[in-house]
């Protein structure tokens, strides 16, 4: 028997939230870097609220033109400031909603940039540091931001069901056509992979090593819900719980 949390980015505007959230365990709501406001926000969380979902916040890059999938210039206090800023606006929801902040995950570009770069890792987690909350902090396995926060937050890594690997983890980027997977037999065949073998098979076909105990689909995929409803009921069929 194995017991996994799964996850999906929520509050994001794609219509999916009301038919995602009972197949989660945890979310990450977005807290006005590259979408959503104090209204989505607080509608976010109250239907996790309702459903018993875990909330985190989902701070990214200051660029809702691009959606939080480009890396911006930005100074290590600027960036500090702003992922500040939209932790700040989101814990006052949850506060005021009476719900607990269960964890903090970063998106896209910086997600992705915090994992290999040191000063972005450093600026995103004073950012935490600074609030004064220490929630969890998901992240990839063997991530220079992992190393820059292991002592100082609760650390819970974490694989995506939905996106390609390269052979050193990193994603596969968007702007090939294979990185998203959408079949929904391939994405329980990597989650299946990652959660019994821990390992995973890469855009090269290669297998690497990954650790995981949060899976991560992403709520703007197309066939997130058809693919989530499939993974569930294979979890059952192969002794994998949801926490």
């Amino acid at each position: 028997m194995k017991t996994i949390d799964i996850n999906a980015d929520l509050g994001e505007g794609t219509g999916n939230d009301r038919l995602l959230i009972p197949l989660l365990s945890s979310c990450s709501v977005a807290c006005g870097g590259h979408y959503g406001n104090e209204t989505t926000m607080r509608d976010t969380v109250q239907l996790a609220k309702k459903y018993k979902v875990k909330v985190g916040a989902h701070p990214s890059f200051p660029d809702i033109d691009n959606f939080g999938r480009k890396i911006l210039t930005m100074t290590k206090r600027e960036l500090s400031e702003s992922v500040f800023q939209q932790l700040v606006r989101f814990y006052a929801v949850c506060e005021t909603e009476d719900v607990p902040l269960h964890h903090i995950k970063l998106h896209g570009a910086l997600y992705n940039y915090a994992a290999i770069d040191a000063q972005t890792a450093d600026a995103v987690v004073e950012a935490i540091v600074a609030t004064g909350i220490r929630p969890k902090l998901y992240l990839p396995f063997q991530s220079i931001l992992a190393n820059k926060a292991k002592n100082l937050l609760p650390l819970v890594y974490e694989a995506f069901i939905d996106r390609r690997y390269n052979n050193d983890l990193s994603l596969v980027s968007r702007s090939r056509d294979n990185a998203v997977i959408y079949s929904r037999e391939t994405a329980w065949r990597q989650l299946q992979q990652m959660v019994i073998e821990q390992e995973v098979t890469t855009i090269e076909n290669d297998t690497c090593a990954v650790k995981a105990t949060t899976y991560c689909i992403h709520g703007d995929n197309e066939n997130s819900i058809e693919m989530l409803k499939y993974i569930r009921e294979k979890m059952e069929e192969n002794a994998i719980i949801v926490a």
